[in-house]
């Protein structure tokens, strides 16, 4: 099953920083500009200090409202409303936008959504339709729904002003904390990490992949020279748990990302817990997958590096994480 709209497909187009740059002044007056944290190496137990880039703190509770806000306010069909296929931040995000733009939106989620994830996306005023066992299947339904309605549709991760969004996260992580050797981002889909790959190419910053040992999107599609089905499963798979990685990003990440790690769910939660017990911020288990490979020893850092950490987002029930 295809992940994406067909259409969306443009095999070795990378987002370019003049794109990133532009998407980062149309959705400012909508986005946060999210803060960074340093913290020394014995505050989290890591093996160096570590500079956090608290994403969570975003509008919607995670990055995913820059590539909504991007696409929405350039699409020609949003009169006609939105249609999104979510595990839950793509869709609280594109709510949010929706909302925020006078666009009535409507969301499609699998059945392992977080209740938590549903409910806000409720509440920013979305009409949510719930059903399927996984991504794939919500985002098949959306399809149909879509060709229906003659709506915009924003994809979770495989669309170019989606990448070109996401892609301001790197651009604020570069301009607020310079010098970072490695950077290291949670992927589901690939958006994000596609976006920032394409910041970060050609500078000295190296950008690392980490993923939930459940959903092995990319690991799994760059040992097999292209993108391909994985499982999805585990306590990151509302927010990671794409079946395969999307297509606009793999041709960066081959070029660009340094390497790629899989964590345990166990080390998922322990940085969670370790987030919430250093410096009291919540990150949702995706949104912890990065930093567990810094604590866990998946990705061990080389001497002398400075390291980034993206908390790519929050949208859990506060007291899961505390314990």
């Amino acid at each position: 099953m295809v992940d994406r709209p067909p259409d969306l497909a443009h095999p070795g187009a990378m987002t370019t920083r003049p794109e990133i740059t532009a998407a980062a002044a149309r959705i400012a007056p909508y986005v946060r500009h999210t803060p960074v944290l340093t913290l020394q190496a014995a505050a989290l137990g890591a093996p160096c200090d570590v500079v956090l880039k608290l994403e969570q703190m975003q509008v919607s509770g995670s990055f995913k409202a820059r590539g909504a806000f991007n696409a929405l306010l350039q699409s020609s069909a949003a009169g006609a409303g939105v249609i999104a296929a979510s595990g839950g931040n793509h869709g609280a995000a594109v709510a949010h936008a929706a909302g925020a733009l006078g666009i009535p939106a409507e969301i499609y989620v699998p059945a392992i959504a977080a209740p938590s994830k549903v409910a806000r996306i409720r509440e920013a005023g979305a009409v949510v339709v719930q059903g399927g066992a996984t991504y794939a299947e919500a985002f098949a339904a959306s399809e149909t729904r879509r060709a229906e309605t003659g709506a915009a549709s924003v994809h979770a991760y495989d669309q170019a002003e989606v990448l070109a969004g996401q892609g301001t996260v790197a651009r604020e992580f570069e301009a607020d904390s310079p010098g970072l050797t490695h950077v290291l981002v949670a992927v589901g889909g690939g958006g994000l990490i596609g976006g920032m790959a394409a910041w970060f190419a050609g500078t000295t910053t190296k950008v690392v992949a980490v993923e939930p040992e459940g959903c092995p999107t990319l690991f799994s599609a760059l040992r097999a020279g292209a993108p391909v089905d994985a499982p999805v499963g585990g306590l990151a798979a509302d927010s990671l748990g794409a079946r395969r990685v999307g297509s606009l990003m793999f041709g960066v990440a081959q070029a660009v990302i340094q390497d790629s790690v899989l964590v345990t769910d166990e080390a998922i939660r322990d940085a969670q817990r370790r987030l919430w017990s250093a410096c009291r911020v919540v990150a949702e288990p995706g949104g912890a997958t990065a930093l567990a490979a810094l604590l866990s020893g998946a990705w061990v850092p080389p001497p002398g590096a400075r390291v980034g950490v993206l908390i790519c987002g929050g949208n859990c029930e506060p007291g899961s994480v505390a314990g």
